[in-house]
């Protein structure tokens, strides 16, 4: 019997997916509108509001308040908007049918995106750190909260992006995600605080997954606390009902 070399066929599952993953983070970092929306902005704000006093943020520094705010943006930024505008024109244009189509699994290729959105937030996180610092920023708190409330605010967002990316049509992915994006950095706790808003109506921003993961992030790295149980609690809720509905409602094509 003759052997020939080579001998096609698929790739292992871990090779398939870090090369998805690979090209999703190049074609993420290439794209000049993404990149203004998941690096640029956040860095502008971060230097604007922790440089100019804009906006009452209480005692202390600026840049203590704002800094954990920012990086709770820079999430939202990735896994959610970032994400949703490129995985909704991706479905318009029949890319995931044809990535569905091919040896790498419908699992796997969500495996992938999801990496590289970790990718892009480890880059994020990194440079805003950096900024902060600049400007005088002290953080405090257990290193390993913070990584919990950063991953379970990325999947709390990411559920919610996949949701609206494989439901509704790009366009109307591009424009809700924006505006989305722009409701909760008024209104999520990033810049203005939370208690500058009425009771009633701070009641309610205080269970959106943007307040959770600022707020949790503040008390962690502002005012040195402990794991913010509640906060982390309501992400994760967010993170099971966004993921479960994206699973469930999510159309290739």
């Amino acid at each position: 019997m003759t052997t020939f070399a080579p001998d096609p066929g698929a790739a292992p599952l871990p090779r398939m997916i870090g090369a998805q993953t690979a090209l999703e983070t190049r074609m993420l970092l290439r794209n000049g509108e993404q990149l203004l929306l998941t690096v640029v902005i956040p860095s502008l704000l971060l230097l604007l509001f922790g440089t100019v006093d804009v906006v009452d943020t209480g005692a202390g520094k600026s840049v203590d308040f704002l800094a954990p705010g920012i990086l709770a943006l820079a999430v939202m930024s990735t896994a959610f908007t970032g994400q949703a505008i490129a995985t909704g024109f991706e479905r318009r244009y029949g890319v995931l049918k044809r990535l569905a189509a091919s040896p790498l699994p419908r699992w796997a290729l969500m495996t992938a995106k999801t990496g590289s959105v970790l990718v892009t937030e480890v880059l994020q996180i990194v440079l805003l750190t950096v900024i902060a610092f600049a400007l005088g920023w002290s953080p405090h708190g257990n290193p390993l909260s913070v990584l919990l409330l950063l991953v379970l605010g990325t999947a709390a967002f990411s559920g919610l992006g996949l949701l609206m990316a494989g439901t509704l049509k790009a366009e109307a992915t591009l424009a809700a995600a924006n505006l989305v994006f722009l409701l909760l950095l008024v209104g999520g706790g990033v810049i203005v605080p939370l208690d500058k808003f009425p009771a009633g109506v701070r009641s309610a921003l205080e269970l959106l997954p943007i307040s959770a993961l600022s707020d949790g992030l503040r008390d962690v790295l502002q005012h040195g606390a402990g794991m913010p149980w509640g906060d982390a609690g309501i992400l994760a809720v967010w993170a099971v009902l966004g993921l479960g509905a994206a699973a469930r409602f999510f159309r290739w094509e």
